[in-house]
This record gives C-alpha cells, structure tokens and sequence, in this order.
C-alpha cells in the first residue's frame, strides 16, 4: 500500500470534505476486485469507481478526472458481508454463556431473565454496539432480529442505535417471549414504517419477526396468516426465526398451503426439517438464512447446519450470527465453519466407498455471505456485489499484511486467511465508516461507559 492509499488521513479528508455533493467521485485503483458478480468475476490490478452513494464501473485504468483516488494495490476489494439474523440487543451480555449446551438454557437465561429487565436505553446500548462491531469486521448490512420489543420506546431506541452508525440495517421487529410488555407489536409496526422508513432509497429498512411455531412463547408470536397479512399490507418481508424439527415441518407445510411461502419470506436455521418441508421451501422460493456456528455450538436441533438440505432444493442461503451471548461476532468464522462443517460431513458420507464427496468451496461460502445474504435480506438489488448500479457497500482488505501474503488466491485469501485486523476500510453507501483500521466517529471511551453502565444494570435487575 502506498502512502496515497487508506492508510493516509489526508485522502479519507478529502473525501469526508467532498461526501455533501451528490456526485462526488472516488477511485479506488490497482487493487484485486472480488466482485461476487457472476458476469464480473475476480479482476486484478482493476479499479473501482464511486460516485455519491452508488458503484458507477469496474474495470481497467478508469477515467480519474475530479475523483479523489485511493491507490489500493495490494489489497482485495470485496463487497461488504451481509448477516441475515442478529439479536443485536444482547451485545452488552456479549460471550457471558459460551458453554450455552442448548437451546433451552439460553431461553431461560436471556429471553426469560436478562430481556424481561431491559430499559430503552439498553436496546440502543446493544443495537449500537452490535451495529459497529459488524462495521469493524466488515459486516456492511445486518439484519436485527429486534425481539424485545416491549414498548414503543424500546423500538424506537434499537432502530435509533442502528441509525446512529451508518451500517445498512434491517430492523426485524417482534414482541418479546416473556415478562411484561405494551402488547403494541405488530400494530406499531405501521408507526415505526411512517417513522423510520418512508424514503424508498434509505439505509434502513423494515421488517416483520416472528417464531415459527408456539412452542417457545404461545401463538401470538408464531407466524401464521394474520402476521402474513400484516406484513403484506404494509409491504415489507417477514423473517421467522427458531425454524426446527418436526413441529417446524408441519408448519411450513401449512404455510405453503395457505400461499404464505415465497421470496419475501425468510426461515432462520431450517434445522433439522422434512424432506417435504425442504421441497415447498424451493418450490415457492423461500430465502433461508442458516446460522452455522449456532446450530453446531450450541446443539441447535441435528446441530448440523442445513446447507446440503438447501442445496438440494436450490436454494443459495445467507449466513447469520445469531447470538453474540454465545457466539463469535464477525462472518469471517460463520464462512470458515460452514466450510469446513460440510466439507467434513461430505467426504464422511462416502468415506469407505468409491464415490466422490460432493463438496462446497470457498467462493460458495463467499457468495452465501455476500450477495445470496443480501437476497435474503431483500437487498440483492442493492448491495451484496461490486457491480454498477449497487450501492457502494465495500470492504478494502490488506492483502500483504502478515497473515495474507503473499496473495495467490483472493477467495481464499478473503474466505480462509482474513479476519478484522485485515479490514483496513469499509464504506456503506459510499461513506467511509472504517479507514486506517479504525471504526470512524466512535467515541469509544463513551462508549465503554455506555456498555458497562447497561451490562450492570441489566445483570442487577435480572434474576438470572
């Protein structure tokens, strides 16, 4: 990296002075782009050029006129990783049950103890710290799966810690499991849509939660017809999380049924399902979103994640994190696990035979973190890929740091070598949220503060 490139202040002024013009320009040059675009491919010593909020072209030696260039050789550009499934509250509880053995326990620990005691205040707490760490390691565009929504006030102060970091969100609201609450989920969905999320072309956008079935906390949560038609008459999607075994099957057998599959709809783990199930999911074009250091860490249902079952219905899933209560914070580990999960599952199933293992690569995993991520979220017209006409939702990744070098493969550099110390920039609609290394306007001595005042609160209040 040369010292015009991100890791001179002077070029990230340059750009932050000109952000107010809605055409302003900003070349990235010599790099390798990863587009994830199926036409565009992998370029090398390839330029990548910005302008206002939106990737305008890729190719070679670009038009430099009026842009402010980053000289980036030496470095891999990628489209920013999209997590499909967050309880991004829980991030001040963050690791405080790593040995969590199942399901069960987690319930009774977080959603039946710490979620009864939360104030407003400690959902914005959670959603904001969640939102930056994503932005840390890359993760431009999350989905929150907001299910403590016990007030009007606890929605507004978790789409509010999501607006105050600049990342790409996805508020999946659903009213919360146990404990006292307004009961004003899902009617004040139609409030917070006129709120927050009017504008066609904004950063953030709205969604339905909902479980699956009512095992966990009685039907009113359990997604059905009345919450399809909620959804449908404000016209967002709907994701729908704790999608496990039998009981599961039996309900999305029901759903198709009742015509309540289909893209807008997304089914978090799919764990554990019936062939049958698996069939109407790929028949209607149900988006899945697995979640593999969950099923496997903590035993969720066959502790297996689904992505064979997916592929065989074809279905391209996104990945999630799930719960940072338990489990790590970034994509890179979701991407490395599945990889290596199904790798060993598949030479497993023929070990002693003479068939060959049907295996996924690593430029699967990518893809699944990246552009299929953004279809399950509803975004693949948006973000997910280096492409003209998406947003400029990137990641520049340092190549030649120690663990990189020297670059041979860039998938496999990104997928198998990276991790957050390697992010040295990300832009989200075409504004640098990290450069140098460093997770921009954060006053992290605030921000400590912040986090141990909720965490002590929270754990004092709570009977857990």
């Amino acid at each position: 990296m040369t010292p015009s490139g991100t890791t001179c202040p002077a070029v990230l002024e340059q750009i932050r002075q000109r952000s107010a013009d809605p055409m302003r320009r900003v070349l990235f040059t010599g790099a390798t782009l990863v587009t994830m675009d199926p036409a565009l491919g992998v370029l090398h010593d390839a330029d990548l050029l910005v302008e206002g909020d939106s990737i305008t072209a890729v190719g070679s030696r670009l038009d430099r006129d009026g842009a402010v260039v980053v000289e980036a050789s030496g470095t891999i550009l990628t489209p920013g990783f999209v997590d499909t499934h967050r309880h991004a509250w829980q991030a001040q509880l963050r690791r405080i049950m790593p040995d969590v053995d199942d399901l069960g326990a987690y319930v009774r620990s977080t959603l039946a103890g710490h979620a009864t005691v939360y104030r407003p205040e400690d959902m914005y707490v959670g959603t904001k710290l969640a939102a930056l760490t994503a932005i840390d390691s890359g993760i431009t565009c999350m989905l929150d799966f907001s299910h403590n929504s016990r007030t009007p006030e606890h929605s507004d102060a978790a789409v509010q810690g999501l607006l105050d970091t600049g990342i790409r969100g996805v508020h999946a609201s659903m009213g919360p499991h146990f404990g006292d609450w307004d009961e004003q989920w899902p009617g004040d969905l139609a409030r917070l849509k006129d709120t927050y999320f009017a504008g066609a072309d904004q950063l953030l956008t709205l969604r339905l939660a909902a479980l699956a079935t009512d095992e966990i906390a009685g039907p009113a949560l359990a997604y059905g017809t009345e919450l399809a038609r909620t959804a449908a008459d404000l016209g967002i999607g709907v994701s729908v999380d704790a999608v496990f075994g039998t009981a599961s099957s039996t309900a999305v057998l029901a759903w198709e049924k009742d015509g309540l599959l289909g893209p807008d709809l997304t089914l978090i783990h799919a764990t554990g399902l019936t062939p049958q199930a698996w069939k109407a999911i790929g028949d209607s074009g149900t988006t899945v979103a697995l979640a593999p250091t969950s099923d496997a860490q903590i035993g969720l249902e066959t502790a297996i994640p689904a992505i064979d079952e997916a592929l065989s219905v074809g279905v391209r899933p996104g990945l999630s994190i799930d719960v940072e209560v338990a489990l790590a914070s970034d994509m890179f580990t979701q991407m490395r696990s599945l990889h290596a999960i199904q790798r060993m599952r598949a030479v497993n199933a023929v070990h002693g035979t003479d068939q060959q293992p049907s295996r996924i690569t690593s430029h699967d995993v990518l893809d699944f973190a990246t552009l299929q991520g953004a279809r399950t979220n509803g975004l693949v017209g948006v973000t997910g890929s280096l492409a003209p006409g998406k947003k400029a939702d990137l990641l520049v990744l340092q190549a030649e740091d120690l663990n990189n070098m020297p670059l041979n493969d860039p998938i496999g550099t990104v997928v198998l070598g990276s991790d957050a110390r390697n992010v040295s920039a990300v832009l989200i609609n075409g504004e640098p949220r990290k450069w140098n290394g460093q997770v921009l306007d954060v006053n992290l001595p605030a921000l400590r503060a912040q986090v141990a005042a909720s965490r002590a609160y929270v754990l004092n209040a709570s009977t857990v």
